[in-house]
């Protein structure tokens, strides 16, 4: 069967005639080109079909994800990861025994975390001071302490933990559950992406790109709190474009198709890109909706932290850095709620100064401070809110970074890169909380057993199992290979499942 759009070719100069020429049949037949060389059979053992997959390959305990992804690379050792030997060792000389790899100069001495770590939850999880309004849904999280990257270089590490390779031109997560499990809700897109306000993370769009999967799977940005949080969702000039002439133009857009359609029976691309249009036009009644939280009520504003009609400011203090981050994740749980498959939620994409990204060369408190708490306000918000609302127990909540941080200072106050430890996390969606899975070893540099560590493709299989996928049978051929989110890698990792 095959999954997508058959590869019959299309003429160009009738493509622009019939879309009256000018820019717009450009477009389109741009459009075309790129989904003929998108014409491919998708591979799992389910069989696909438009996108869905026709049978579970498990039961599935989930069905629905929010991410967040914070970008920079977030210290586990300031956030997650207590190591009481960096406490013992502060200020002395950093020696694990063996050569140490930096991405910059300077090799400081032992520093412990500026914050202070208390024990929160049942299970008696160290939270630092600016995680620590995650310790009321710490029992519900699962934190993963021994992953590994493959390099320190911003770029690459982005690219891995969001598509699963090191290079352009793989699918985003999000793009592969859009692809197997379809759409919960005609009105708005299967995979929604909330940008930092301050800008893109490393590789921009690629991140969420749909690459060799149909283009309908690729993420939509949306930006909520901001005066046009849809881009081109309305005319830019109101009144240029009255409702009657929209509706004419529909009207003979719709005689065009349905003739070009007649002509070409089994030609479902045009057909794909219409469906496109049609969830645009169906965005601009249901998109305002899901962004408005007006209506909230005051209990909920108050838990995510939101401070209500407060500019976004150029410099953003610890009350504005909350009110950002709890705004994304309250849109996240409307979008979730109204069936949206899957959020990403972007965090730091600032190079300015001072630092709002996770890239804490040179200050840790001065940078990590603010949005670790913006995040830890928000995440543990919606961890409630999903939980009060019946929600948590088939969605899947996962909180990624590019990697670690090192154990030993740099410029004094600040650390450098560490690809050979960090930290993720997950919650809900049949992860068991209140355990953490792999340590670290004693100065949370790498992992405690170099044997056995995690990797990004064991995290991406335990999602997509409890989303009732087998990673390893969910493949789309491009280019002769049967690609697939893991690549050639990746083990469930039991442990983590309730």
């Amino acid at each position: 069967m095959n999954s997508q759009f058959d590869p019959i070719g299309i003429n160009r100069r009738d493509a622009l005639w019939k879309c009256g020429g000018g820019l717009g049949g450009v477009a389109l037949a741009s459009l075309l080109d790129r989904d003929q060389s998108l014409a491919a059979d998708a591979t799992t053992v389910a069989r696909a079909h438009g996108g869905v997959l026709e049978v579970m390959h498990f039961p599935p305990r989930a069905k629905r994800v929010v991410q967040f992804f914070m970008a920079g690379a977030a210290s586990h050792l300031d956030l997650f990861d207590y190591k009481p030997e960096l406490v013992k060792r502060n200020g002395q000389p950093w020696d694990p025994g063996e050569k140490v790899e930096l991405f910059q100069n300077g090799h400081g001495a032992t520093f412990a975390s500026p914050w202070g770590w208390k024990q929160f939850g049942q299970c008696g999880k160290h939270l630092s001071d600016v995680t620590a309004p995650l310790g009321d849904v710490v029992d519900e999280m699962a934190f993963i302490h021994n992953l590994i990257g493959k390099t320190g270089v911003h770029s690459t590490s982005t690219l891995l933990q969001a598509t699963g390779f090191q290079t352009p031109g793989f699918p985003g997560m999000g793009c592969w559950v859009s692809y197997a499990l379809g759409s919960m809700n005609d009105n708005l897109p299967t995979f929604v992406v909330l940008p930092d306000h301050r800008g893109f993370p490393s590789n921009g769009q690629k991140n969420w790109d749909s690459a060799f999967l149909p283009a309908r799977h690729q993420g939509t940005i949306l930006r909520p709190g901001t005066a046009n949080p849809i881009e081109d969702l309305f005319p830019a000039i109101p009144g240029v474009v009255t409702k009657a002439g929209d509706a004419a133009g529909h009207q003979l857009l719709a005689m065009l198709n349905q003739r070009h359609a007649e002509k070409r029976p089994g030609d479902s691309r045009l057909e794909a890109r219409i469906k496109s249009y049609e969830l645009a036009a169906k965005m601009q009644l249901a998109a305002p909706e899901a962004l408005d939280i007006s209506g909230e009520p005051g209990h909920i504003i108050d838990m995510y932290g939101l401070q209500d009609g407060r500019e976004f400011a150029r410099d953003i203090n610890d009350a504005e850095e909350t009110d950002i981050f709890g705004r994304k994740c309250l849109i996240a749980r409307r979008l979730l709620e109204r069936g949206v498959r899957f959020v990403q939620i972007w965090s730091g994409c600032d190079n300015g100064f001072p630092r709002r990204n996770w890239d804490s060369h040179e200050d840790i408190e001065r940078d990590h401070g603010p949005l670790s708490l913006g995040m830890a306000r928000g995440a543990a918000a919606l961890i409630r809110d999903l939980k009060q609302r019946g929600m948590l127990d088939d969605t899947i909540v996962h909180w990624t970074t590019e990697f670690g941080r090192m154990p030993c200072a740099q410029s004094g106050k600040g650390r450098d890169h560490n690809p050979f430890v960090f930290t993720n996390w997950l919650a809900g969606g049949g992860i068991k909380g209140g355990i953490s899975h792999g340590p670290s070893d004693e100065w949370g540099y790498k992992p405690a057993d170099r044997d056995n560590p995690t990797q990004v493709y064991d995290i991406h299989a335990t999602m997509l199992k409890l989303l009732g996928i087998d990673h390893t049978k969910l493949t789309f051929r491009s280019n002769g290979i049967d690609r697939r989110l893991t690549d050639v890698h990746g083990h469930v990792i039991d442990e983590l499942i309730a």
